[in-house]
């Protein structure tokens, strides 16, 4: 490993860190050399043990033989910039989750083909733009059984160092990929679309029938305005969650989770 100490924003090679915009290291000129931001070291590890890349850690000076030390161990040759807890605040812009973040090579996301194949059960985020809830959707999907996430263009990136963080690392663990619509293109690899939208011909989340379709791709939509009446009206099924005390509808998120639970697969 090689420490590098630094005293300021401008010091070579921690802008990766400190001033670069997520746009910027998305890097679309060149997706090949794109990076994210990974923080905490139990985020970072389960980043490492799916295979992602490191290029450069950021850690607190007491982290290298603390928290850091097991990533650095497994990291080899790799740059340690390293300083003081509130310079490094000032750096990020905020105080450093438990001291560590690590800069990785973005992945190039694998083909609609390869995350279909074996599925049983999606989730699509249409539009989907709050990194908070992007992290949330993506923490149920590992936690209760969903196959891949699919993304429209215009949802939020699985990678910003936001959703990571919310997410807990489980953006590295379940498959995920975009998807440019129609959204009906899903039929042709054997799924029903469910649409989770209000409306009088929707169908509540416990109808019996769903959990025995053998192929589900679940829609959720953006966080004000819901799904487009195009995508609803396309969609073979629309479900809803039932609701009480006159309460219409739930965050995404919460919501994303409730019917994840409920439409998991039970065979």
């Amino acid at each position: 490993m090689s420490i590098i100490p630094i005293s300021s924003l401008h010091h070579p090679g921690v802008e990766m860190f400190t001033s670069l915009t997520e746009a910027q290291l998305r890097n679309r000129i060149d997706p090949s050399q794109g990076i994210f931001i990974a923080e905490s070291p139990k985020v970072i590890h389960v980043a490492l043990e799916a295979g992602h890349t490191p290029i450069a850690l950021l850690c607190e000076e007491r982290h290298i033989t603390g928290d850091a030390a097991s990533i650095i161990a497994r990291c080899g040759d790799l740059p340690v910039y390293t300083g003081e807890r509130e310079l490094l605040a000032s750096l990020t812009g905020y105080t450093l989750t438990r001291g560590v973040l690590c800069a990785m090579r973005r992945p190039t996301p694998p083909c609609l083909d390869d995350v279909l194949r074996d599925a049983r059960r999606v989730v699509v985020i249409d539009g989907v733009v709050d990194t908070t809830n992007i992290g949330a959707i993506f923490r149920s999907a590992a936690a209760l059984g969903v196959d891949a996430v699919l993304l429209t263009p215009d949802s939020c990136d699985p990678l910003n160092r936001r959703s990571i963080r919310v997410s807990m690392g489980s953006t590295f663990l379940v498959p995920w990929t975009w998807i440019t619509p129609p959204l009906t293109r899903l039929r042709d690899y054997g799924f029903t679309t469910a649409a989770m939208a209000l409306t009088d011909a929707s169908i509540p989340l416990g109808n019996p029938l769903l959990p025995q379709i053998p192929r589900l791709a679940l829609i959720m939509g953006t966080e004000g305005d819901g799904l487009s009446p195009e995508t609803i009206s396309e969609a073979d099924l629309v479900v809803r969650i039932p609701m009480a005390h006159q309460v219409d509808s739930l965050n995404v998120a919460a919501a994303a989770a409730v019917a994840f639970w409920e439409l998991r697969n039970r065979v």
